[in-house]
């Protein structure tokens, strides 16, 4: 991003028209407005990327990649009943392992950061014959179906 605001003001220093600058780098016409306003009052140094703004986050760095090798353990591991994760256990894991408070809204987004996605298990019980189900369909549900 920074690279392309600095290459922007270079092709308007050199004598190109606004609306031939932001169809070359992809930009809005006002942004890249914007951008030459800010080169023109502050130097390059305005063209510089900012740091986000906001809050900084709980997790550092090493923690956010300690936490996926904590969740491949499974959640058996950390006296679950089954090894279904969801929100409010990850939170209590990171509780417990990280010793960082999260409630379960943000840790679906800190899921999402890690290119994480939603699972569902599948349904279905232990004991299928599918073989007996494959029969059904092809006999059964044909009769059926054709009443």
């Amino acid at each position: 991003m920074e690279r392309r605001r600095r290459r922007a003001v270079e092709l308007l220093e050199s004598g190109q028209s606004l609306v031939v600058v932001a169809w070359m780098v992809g930009a809005a016409v006002s942004a890249v407005w914007q951008w030459r306003k800010t080169f023109r009052r502050e130097g390059a140094g305005g063209l510089a990327a900012k740091p986000a703004p906001g809050r900084p986050p709980k997790l550092s760095p090493q923690q956010r990649q300690r936490l996926p090798k904590l969740l491949a353990a499974g959640a058996r591991h950390y006296g679950y009943p089954n090894e279904l994760w969801t929100t409010r256990r990850i939170a209590a894991v990171i509780q417990q392992e990280l010793k960082v408070n999260y409630h379960p809204a943000q840790v679906s987004r800190i899921l999402r950061d890690l290119d994480w996605s939603y699972q569902k298990p599948e349904r279905r019980a232990v004991e299928r014959n599918q073989a007996a189900i494959d029969h059904w369909k092809r006999y059964h549900w044909v009769a059926i179906k054709k009443k």
